[in-house]
């Protein structure tokens, strides 16, 4: 985008003319939004969407459930870039990305034996679902797992398939550039993320590969992929998949607590917070 502001102002004009809410990072380097519709003007905002000469042929990652709104006011900010990644763009082909793959795709290809699975996601996202058999780093930003995933990894820049995913997509698509920056050769990646992938699952009668949930950035705070709970409440130990936010203003630490010790420590992550 050769102005990013002017593009911002002139968006968020016609997306509340749709009634759209959510959460839109606009940067030079493109787009990337959670947003929610109203269901009788969805296919207007298709329409919207297809006409434009900047989103047009945009991708539209559709959430699995719909059970409430996933934001409540609309803002769009304009970022250096859409996902803070840390990389300076200009010493590398950003263009030059993985190749993506659909679902029945990133299945066959995860059966291979010469592939490594990684999740780009952050501990707290992969804790409570994941692909079965995936590398998940203990990384607490996108940032921090770029150069540990390489150097974990760089036995197998050719004799390896690099098979990526995150939530949507996005983190790929940076990602996937990057390591065929740094000599990856077989590197894929899951088209439209976890997102896209339990929508083909589903529509396709396909074999589910992701166990858990995935985590998501908004209201909801995740979506059920399938019925294993693989993560634990971080306070007394039972099988738990729940986020929550600690009841403490101050704390506000994001944490896995079932109802039990939501209710014993009125949602607060500690004994500390508790007393405060």
């Amino acid at each position: 985008l050769a102005d990013p502001q002017e593009y911002r102002d002139s968006l968020y004009l016609d997306f509340d003319q749709l009634e759209v809410l959510g959460r839109v990072y606009v940067a030079k380097e493109g787009i990337n939004g959670q947003i929610n519709v109203p269901t009788d003007r969805f296919e207007e905002f298709k329409s919207y969407i297809d006409g434009s000469d900047v989103l047009g042929g945009i991708r539209l990652n559709i959430a699995v459930e719909e059970r409430a709104k996933s934001f409540f006011q609309l803002k769009i900010k304009v970022r250096n870039k859409i996902v803070a990644d840390g990389l300076n763009d200009e010493t590398f082909d950003v263009t030059k990305r993985g190749k993506h793959l659909s679902a029945k795709e990133f299945n066959a290809l995860a059966s291979d034996p010469d592939t490594i699975i990684v999740d780009m996601r952050n501990h707290y996202e992969s804790e409570i679902g994941h692909f079965k058999g995936a590398i998940t780093p203990d990384v607490d930003t996108f940032r921090d797992s770029l150069d540990i995933i390489e150097e974990d990894l760089k036995d197998h820049k050719e004799d390896k398939n690099l098979l990526m995913y995150c939530t949507g997509g996005i983190r790929c698509e940076k990602a996937s550039a990057y390591y065929k920056h740094k000599g990856f050769k077989n590197v894929y990646q899951l088209e439209g993320g976890i997102i896209e992938y339990a929508r083909q699952v589903k529509n396709e009668n396909i074999d589910n590969k992701f166990i858990g949930k995935n985590f998501v950035f908004d209201h909801r705070r995740s979506e059920k992929i399938s019925d294993e709970v693989i993560a634990n409440c971080h306070q007394c130990g039972k099988p738990c998949d729940t986020h929550v936010n600690c009841e403490n203003e101050a704390c506000h630490l994001l944490f896995i607590q079932c109802a039990e010790c939501k209710e014993e420590m009125q949602g607060c992550c500690s004994v500390n917070c508790l007393e405060i």
